[in-house]
């Protein structure tokens, strides 16, 4: 196969690889965050994901210098006790013609003990603890939004934020749920790796229901 008909193909798989995956935390009780790159609809294989490499150096808001240590699909780091919020746009490389690059920006948090955000694109509880969550993008809620739950046994169910950008959580029973939300922003961006004419915002928080 030719360089020329070769390029066209790697673009095409790195932009559903790219998509397909996000960036995760999960906490349990004042213990280390773990922080997971993969499909959290699925169940992780043993070792982590395939992409887990391309998960190099996620930044917390919080305890930045805190050290990672990487562990069998995911990154452990020791944080005080709160909720947590990392982001990362250099998980995968910019894809797509030099005159129309795309790339991909994640934000994950864990925990629903604010009723704040303080990412680009996060999804924050509307009270401290409450099951009623607001997706947030530079600061404003975003109406008619789709956003998917993930439930402890991996059932998941698509919602839509309503016209103040909030949306209840179907909570099934105890366990750890998983909030996804993502938005394409067509005016692009700067990110660590460069510029791009298009930027994709993949948002995630994780709560535990007792």
């Amino acid at each position: 196969m030719k360089i020329r008909h070769l390029a066209p193909l790697l673009f095409a798989i790195a932009a559903p690889a790219a998509q397909a995956h996000e960036v995760w935390i999960e906490r349990d009780g004042i213990g280390p965050a773990r922080i997971y790159l993969g499909e959290p609809a699925e169940v992780l294989p043993e070792g982590g994901d395939p992409e887990f490499g391309n998960l190099k150096a996620p930044r917390l808001l919080s305890s930045a210098t805190a050290a990672q240590v990487r562990k069998a699909g995911y990154i452990e780091v020791a944080v005080p006790p709160g909720d947590v919020r990392a982001h990362d746009d250099a998980v995968f490389a910019p894809w797509g013609p030099d005159d129309r690059k795309e790339g991909i920006a994640y934000f994950a948090r864990a925990g629903r003990s604010e009723a704040r955000s303080a990412l680009p694109f996060e999804i924050a509880p509307v009270s401290p603890g409450g099951d009623r969550f607001v997706l947030v993008r530079d600061g404003k809620p975003v109406a008619n939004a789709e956003v998917t739950a993930i439930s402890p046994d991996k059932w998941t169910k698509a919602l839509k934020t309503d016209a103040q950008g909030t949306f209840a959580v179907p909570v099934r029973g105890k366990g750890r749920y998983i909030l996804t939300a993502s938005h394409k922003d067509d005016a692009g961006g700067t990110t660590s790796l460069g510029k791009v004419a298009v930027l994709h915002r993949i948002a995630t928080t994780t709560f535990t229901a007792d």
